[in-house]
């Protein structure tokens, strides 16, 4: 047994002197123990002690700075990570994993696993659904969550030296999305809470981050998990397309986020269906009321303070496509030979439709700070703004008000009236922007992003009856800014 407490003595003596090298540092130990012996000591007390290793094998200083944007947009899921995927399904299923029997139960997993989803059912992941989900979900949920981290890197708010609690974490693609974003040197003290047969597939694709990104899976519920037991609170927790599962999620939700850092963040993501995203909503507003000092940190900024609004809440980015990685185009093209060679559909699916391709990144989102911090620290004015709580006053009326843009253009391409759902923090019913002409002096809501917070001067208020909803009607006498 290592003197753990000498390892640890001579490595906090050396760090702020030179490179800790297990090398020189293994003859100070009581019993000589082999530098093998002493690294793998170091790799378990990194994190506490704040040492990266080196591709040498020194430790040295991890870096106390913020982790940067790193223009987070990946057109594919990385190689590594793909061939990880097929060495399992071959392990499990043989060199053609995707044809014959087990092909086929692949691809009738994935249809299940849609449906459920679709109708709310509850969802059992055995190692056939884990499959099925790691093939059609890891690229897209490894996407999205580079683009949520977006909001907290813009204000240095996301540490290169961090604890993270991932509730959920299902087949990895989070977990493998932060370690891509996160730059080389930073250092990561990861765990992960996974019950089901997902867990198998994470520990594998887990294999193949990096050296400082240490990895703990601890296969319990989340209702059975205790976040105190990881030794300190997290300065991430996420919950990643897992809440539509629990049975209570507002609980669950409210007893991780206390083991948030004080400075720390609260990550929810949820696919962009309707219930689901809903679901999420709700969950956030719950652990947000009017009165919190918490903050809802993006995308939903509520502008006006003491305020929280109570409409439906879908709300949904989008961003770039994906493109399908081997193994999901492997599945689809394999089922398309079998209905080809049935000369029929098969399950009702049509040959060539990429049923078992998913490039798609479109995401529902929230950020939670305990801290109270926004990312955007805009607010209203009573005496020159509108409140979407009482815009039922302003009916045919042109109004000046703030609003942060929530969706992208929800009209077909070829309609002529793009048409964005906007918020306030404030409104119990919808309110959409719709853009009737576009100059130069309006166009900025065309052209905000997803969670930009823009300024209306002289918007039309009409009552869409058969939405059950305002429409903010944008004309050429229409002035719009994105202020922040």
């Amino acid at each position: 047994m290592i003197d753990r407490d000498a390892v640890r003595a001579n490595a906090k003596y050396l760090r702020n002197v030179r490179p800790v090298d297990p090398e020189e540092i293994h003859e100070y130990i009581d019993g000589t123990p082999h530098p093998a012996v002493v690294r793998q000591t170091l790799r378990e007390e990194a994190f506490d002690l704040r040492l990266r290793e080196r591709a040498d094998g020194a430790f040295v200083p991890a870096s106390e700075e913020p982790a940067p944007r790193p223009g987070w947009n990946p057109e594919a899921f990385p190689e590594p990570y793909t061939f990880a995927v097929e060495d399992l399904l071959v392990e499990r299923y043989g060199a053609n994993w995707h044809r014959g029997e087990s092909g086929d139960r692949l691809r009738e997993t994935i249809r299940r696993l849609k449906e459920d989803y679709y109708r709310q059912n509850p969802v059992e992941y055995d190692e056939v659904a884990a499959s099925g989900y790691a093939v059609y979900h890891l690229p897209d949920y490894y996407a999205a969550i580079g683009y949520v981290l977006d909001d907290l890197a813009e204000r240095e708010l996301l540490p290169r030296t961090l604890r993270v609690l991932d509730v959920g974490a299902g087949v990895g693609g989070p977990a493998l999305g932060l370690h891509d974003y996160l730059p080389d040197d930073a250092l990561v003290d990861y765990h992960a809470v996974e019950p089901s047969a997902a867990a198998d597939v994470l520990e594998r694709v887990l294999e193949e981050t990096g050296r400082n990104f240490r990895t703990t899976v601890h296969r319990e519920t989340a209702e059975e998990f205790d976040p105190d037991s990881i030794g300190a609170d997290a300065d991430l927790v996420v919950f990643a397309n897992v809440l539509n599962e629990l049975d209570d999620p507002e609980a669950v939700a409210a007893r991780y986020l206390d083991a948030v850092d004080g400075d720390g963040s609260f990550v929810a993501l949820a696919p962009a269906d309707q219930n689901t995203s809903i679901g999420l909503r709700t969950v956030e507003r719950a652990l947000v009321p009017a009165d919190s000092p918490r903050s809802v940190y993006s995308p939903t900024l509520r502008l006006w303070p003491g305020e929280a609004p109570s409409d439906r809440g879908w709300s949904f980015d989008r961003r770039d496509d994906i493109a399908a990685p081997a193994f999901q185009r492997r599945l689809d093209e394999a089922g398309e030979a079998v209905a080809v060679d049935r000369d029929e559909p098969v399950s009702g699916r049509t040959p060539g439709d990429g049923t078992f391709t998913n490039e798609t990144v479109q995401f529902s989102y929230a950020i939670v700070r305990p801290d109270g911090t926004r990312r955007v620290d805009v607010r209203a004015d009573p005496d020159r703004h509108a409140k979407m709580a009482e815009m039922e006053r302003h009916v045919t009326n042109r109004i000046d008000l703030l609003a942060t843009k929530l969706s992208r253009n929800l009209t077909d391409a070829d309609d002529r009236n793009p048409l964005f759902k906007v918020s306030d923090g404030s409104e119990a019913v919808e309110h959409y922007a719709v853009s009737t002409v576009r100059d130069g002096l309006n166009e900025d809501l065309l052209l905000a992003a997803y969670g930009d917070v823009l300024a209306f001067e002289n918007v039309l208020c009409l009552w869409n009856d058969d939405e059950r909803a305002y429409n903010l009607v944008v004309d050429d006498e229409t002035f719009v800014d994105r202020v922040a």
